[in-house]
């Protein structure tokens, strides 16, 4: 069996043995120290900083980096369930909105209580087959929170497009990971405190190539000074909204995104494909040492998640051996990331064998 280091070198030295990326992601050494300088100078320049606006700018070139998508179609937020409420909001009276079953509550909820929006659920693997003439937005994870399942998003994408319908394409739990193609669906959102390694608090959300054409783009409901095509011109009654899809922005966690530039420029150097091949190789070793105990995980091909039923009372004896994992449906799941080892996955094996 290959042996696999952790990636990232001094960046990480967690004093865990941490399998939990699907829930948050370890901060980078570079990330907190950018952060912790960002307070100290707040005690002289204020919250804002010397400058409010760089690291922010820089984070979103970042990500477009990252999803090979203009910056300029990239705008800034908080949450998921703020951008899926912007989303929910851009539909017209009566629509209806596809989701798998069980998907995660933040892309969900805020479109399931928007008024006028009919949503209908399906299995994830009969979601590109039940969009419909009728359907106005199917929005789905990537790769799905409980399980690690991923979606097969290029035949979703595609039915979608058959039947007129747009897409919302949440990728929380793939990006940093998985390598993506994600220009020809109309929104994406990440929340970033995951696989991207950022503070809590930095969310993108990027826009499809046929949204804002001609300048269409969908009402900006919730823009602030922030959102202004003129940034200096915008603090005081009604604005001019950006042309770009900076015009979504919403006033940003200044230290978040202080952290947020470092993360992303540490993935940048390593390169998902090779953050890809590490995570997935590491899964593979854990659910051969499951079989090997009698264990079946939930079928996830490809995944860096793996999550197993009838383990799930085990999570309090890793959690006192320094081992963090979560229990998510009754199922034990952990995540493997870039600073994960084999050590750590033949630690975890001893430990529930």
């Amino acid at each position: 069996m290959h042996r696999r280091e952790p990636l990232g070198g001094a960046e990480f030295a967690p004093e865990t043995t941490y399998l939990n990326s699907a829930a948050s992601g370890l901060l980078p050494r570079r990330s907190a120290d950018a952060v912790r300088a960002a307070l100290e100078e707040s005690a002289s320049y204020g919250t804002m900083g010397r400058d409010y606006f760089a690291a922010a700018t820089a984070s979103r070139a970042a990500f477009a980096r990252l999803l090979d998508v203009p910056a300029e179609r990239v705008a800034l937020g908080s949450s998921v369930a703020v951008q899926s409420a912007f989303v929910a909001a851009s539909l017209p009276a009566g629509a209806e909105v596809l989701v798998p079953e069980g998907d995660f509550s933040s892309l969900v909820n805020p479109l399931a209580v928007h008024p006028g929006v009919k949503l209908r659920t399906v299995p994830l693997e009969a979601l590109a087959d039940e969009v419909r003439p009728g359907t106005a937005l199917v929005a789905f994870s990537a790769v799905q929170s409980l399980d690690g399942r991923i979606a097969d998003m290029a035949a979703v994408r595609d039915a979608a497009k058959a039947h007129g319908a747009r897409t919302y394409l949440d990728i929380t739990q793939a990006a940093g990971w998985l390598p993506l193609r994600v220009a020809d669906f109309d929104f994406v959102t990440a929340g970033a405190y995951k696989w991207l390694l950022c503070p809590r608090g930095v969310t993108f959300m990027a826009f499809g190539q046929d949204l804002g054409r001609d300048g269409q783009w969908p009402n900006a409901r919730h823009a602030g000074w922030v959102a202004g095509e003129d940034i200096g011109e915008s603090n005081y009654g009604p604005i001019l909204p950006a042309t770009t899809a900076r015009r979504y922005d919403e006033p940003h966690a200044h230290y978040s995104y202080i952290g947020a530039e470092q993360s992303l420029g540490l993935l940048a150097e390593l390169g998902v494909e090779t953050v890809h091949a590490h995570n997935t190789a590491l899964a593979e070793q854990y659910r051969a040492g499951l079989a090997e105990r009698g264990l079946l995980p939930r079928p996830a091909p490809g995944s860096a998640i793996v999550s197993t039923p009838g383990i799930a009372d085990a999570e309090h004896r890793l959690a006192e051996a320094g081992v963090r994992v979560s229990v998510r449906g009754g199922l034990l799941r952990t995540a493997f990331h870039l600073y994960n080892s084999t050590d750590d996955v033949d630690r975890l094996l001893s430990l529930l064998g």
